[in-house]
């Protein structure tokens, strides 16, 4: 029989496959859009379309839902869930509770607002097809994830689920793999993310941690997901959280590349400073000079390695 992991990382698996078909198929109808006559063209063919595809995707992954979760209960020895998920509700309403129709206007207006603003219209398009392709996947597997939080809220047996994050992932999903939630925690999600929820009935699980997911990828790989500067701090020892989080205060000082995230008195590379600017790892690497002593210590000595 296959482990709950295996089981997770399948289902997600499966639902990558709707979304990329989805997204495929959208992009197709959304590149019939006449450049003169946007609204019109929407109106006449490509919006329903697409709104059309979109509530179909949205069905199609939450009908993966109710296998998915018996699967997990018998893997789990859970009680079947005494409910059972109905994939159309999860279908034809965004996830912010508008309709479905009016958030996939959204790449319209966004591609008038700026041919407006000047933008030529070849990038303009770019734009909004990017748009478009982030709208199309993050609503598909919100409808996923909310036909999830709802089957697990109706088994009393599951207490909590698990994050599940598998390769590729961006930086931000990598450091929450694994991460436990109680059933009742909202999935927090950005946009485009596709990472997946596995119901669990207790905080005791086995699923790939950040390192984990971080010693799979290549070097490059590495480099690409946090910064060359970043994955190399990181293969130094350095915390991926740390990195990670560390780049939202990110900022440049004298010259210096310094980070205003966790330089707090309450942070712990805040206490050890005393005042001190926190280094980002780019900067640490730099003033080592190749010295990997010296690295190895700063890293410590700013928050990046435990």
């Amino acid at each position: 029989m296959a482990t709950p992991q295996e089981i997770a990382a399948a289902h997600q698996q499966r639902q990558r496959g709707i979304i990329l078909a989805l997204v495929a198929m959208i992009l197709g109808w959304w590149r019939r859009i006449d450049r003169e006559r946007l609204t019109e063209s929407w109106q006449a063919g490509v919006g329903p379309s697409i709104v059309e595809m979109m509530a179909r995707a949205q069905t199609d992954v939450a009908a993966l839902v109710p296998l998915y979760l018996r699967d997990l209960a018998r893997a789990q020895d859970v009680s079947p869930p005494a409910f059972e998920v109905v994939p159309e509700a999860f279908s034809g309403i965004a996830s912010d509770g508008r309709p479905l129709e009016s958030l996939m206007y959204q790449p319209v207006i966004a591609l008038k607002r700026l041919l407006a603003e000047g933008v030529p219209m070849d990038e303009a398009m770019r734009r909004a097809t990017a748009h478009m392709t982030m709208i199309a996947a993050t609503q598909a597997a919100d409808a996923g994830r909310g036909a999830v939080e709802a089957g697990m809220t109706a088994n009393r047996q599951w207490v909590m689920y698990v994050r599940v994050v598998n390769l590729p992932a961006c930086s931000r999903c990598i450091i929450l793999a694994g991460k436990v939630y109680s059933h009742s925690t909202g999935f927090q999600r950005h946009p485009n993310c596709d990472c997946t929820m596995q119901p669990v009935t207790s905080d005791d699980v086995s699923i790939s941690s950040p390192r984990d997911l971080f010693e799979q990828m290549s070097e490059a790989d590495q480099d690409r997901r946090f910064g060359k500067a970043g994955a190399e701090a990181v293969r130094l020892g350095a915390d991926l959280g740390q990195v990670v989080n560390a780049r939202r205060g990110m900022q440049t000082a004298g010259g210096r590349i310094v980070t205003t995230t966790g330089a707090t008195r309450r942070g712990a590379a805040g206490r050890r400073l005393r005042g001190q600017v926190r280094l980002m790892p780019e900067q640490i690497l730099k003033d080592a000079g190749g010295d990997r002593d010296q690295a190895i210590e700063m890293l410590r000595r700013h928050g990046f390695i435990t």
